[in-house]
């Protein structure tokens, strides 16, 4: 898919921007972070939790594989991501192989739900067993997938294998034990209480397990099921989700072992989160190599915190080739991506020029406003 600007200067700044993508993010020291540490950063690193208007269990951006070309064409890889909402930064983790991680989410839900994924990656030795584990069905008989199944073998399985529950109560007692003890974090009863319910949407809907909204009556139909978003395909026509492949898979059980991918309740406008993020990036001197922001600063538009949200960036430590990835609701704005959210690309030394010269006066402004261009 393709997004064209139409505020003038488009081409010259993609066009330097682009020789500039080529510049390698420094990248995060290699080790083990200790357990302990992990456990303080998302404690120290964490603001109160506030209100969103849905539980995002799964995704509901299908257009999320179509920016991955650019991103190889753009050599970005290495360096520091940061990310919000859920297991689609498994997938950008996986093709941009980051040093380290940390996916920032208003909803406290979000980071025990991370916390749950982190504990899968560690129970499970491939994706047939990180499956089985996560949506409790068991592997059993002739026709249970391995370590090498295809992505269709294994969403084939587990679409018909049925649920138990004597292996999800077993499951539910592993992961609480491998966050409290493995990995040092205490929970709360709420937080015990958050694993339990995300648990159990998984369990119970299977594959189907989808995108909702909070309260009824406010839509959300035509969400994409995880099925669909495990299986789509990129512009190639080739399988992208991090499940597709055993190596992407295992690149991001690897990096969650060394306590690298790490989980903070946060708000992106807050006062503290994401400045506690640039800090101690900075104090290992490692750069933001890619921004996931999905539609967040929609919200930040409209609750009139933008300009924090912009401060906040300002003090990441960021290289020139670094890039925002976004999501949008597509409407009827960019008809020919042929997705319901349309995915987008823009460098943050772009975004942090134009913000200074006053070009963005809304939300839909920004998203339209010298991206990278994507083929279609």
């Amino acid at each position: 898919m393709g997004f064209r600007s139409r505020f003038g200067r488009p081409l010259l700044i993609f066009l330097a921007a682009s020789a500039l993508g080529l510049a390698a993010a420094r990248d995060f020291p290699p080790g083990r972070i200790p357990a302990a540490e992990f456990s303080k950063i998302i404690e120290s690193f964490s603001e109160e939790e506030g209100y969103f208007l849905s539980d995002n269990l799964i995704s509901n951006e299908d257009g999320y594989l179509s920016v991955l070309g650019k991103l190889r064409e753009l050599r970005v890889s290495g360096g520091a991501y940061l990310g919000v909402g859920p297991e689609q930064n498994f997938t950008y983790i996986a093709k941009i192989r980051p040093s380290i991680a940390f996916l920032v989410d208003i909803r406290r839900q979000a980071m025990i739900q991370h916390l749950m994924y982190k504990a899968l990656f560690h129970l499970s030795k491939n994706r047939a067993d990180f499956l089985s584990r996560l949506l409790s069905r068991r592997l059993t008989g002739k026709e249970a997938p391995g370590a090498d199944s295809s992505v269709a073998a294994l969403m084939d399985y587990f679409a018909n294998a049925p649920p138990d529950i004597l292996y999800f109560t077993s499951n539910l007692a592993e992961m609480e034990r491998a966050i409290q003890s493995d990995f040092e974090f205490p929970l709360s009863k709420e937080d015990r209480d958050l694993l339990t319910n995300t648990a159990r949407s998984f369990y119970t809907d299977g594959l189907d397990v989808s995108f909702r909204f909070k309260s009824p009556g406010r839509g959300g139909f035509g969400m994409p099921s995880m099925r669909e978003l495990v299986e789509q395909v990129d512009a190639e026509g080739k399988p992208g989700n991090y499940l597709a492949s055993a190596t992407d898979f295992q690149f991001v059980r690897a990096l969650h072992e060394k306590n690298r991918i790490i989980p903070v309740c946060g708000d992106f406008a807050g006062s503290k989160t994401l400045k506690a993020i640039a800090g101690y990036l900075r104090a290992h001197s490692c750069t933001v190599n890619v921004f996931y922001t999905s539609n967040v600063e929609m919200y930040l538009f409209q609750n009139g915190r933008f300009g924090n949200f912009v401060e906040n960036v300002k003090a990441l430590p960021a290289a020139p080739g670094s890039v925002f990835i976004r999501s949008a609701n597509n409407r009827w704005r960019w008809p020919s991506s042929g997705y319901r959210m349309a995915t987008m690309l823009q460098y943050i030394s772009v975004f942090l020029k134009d913000e200074q010269e006053g070009l963005y006066p809304d939300y839909w402004t920004l998203v339209r406003m010298h991206l990278i261009p994507i083929d279609p």
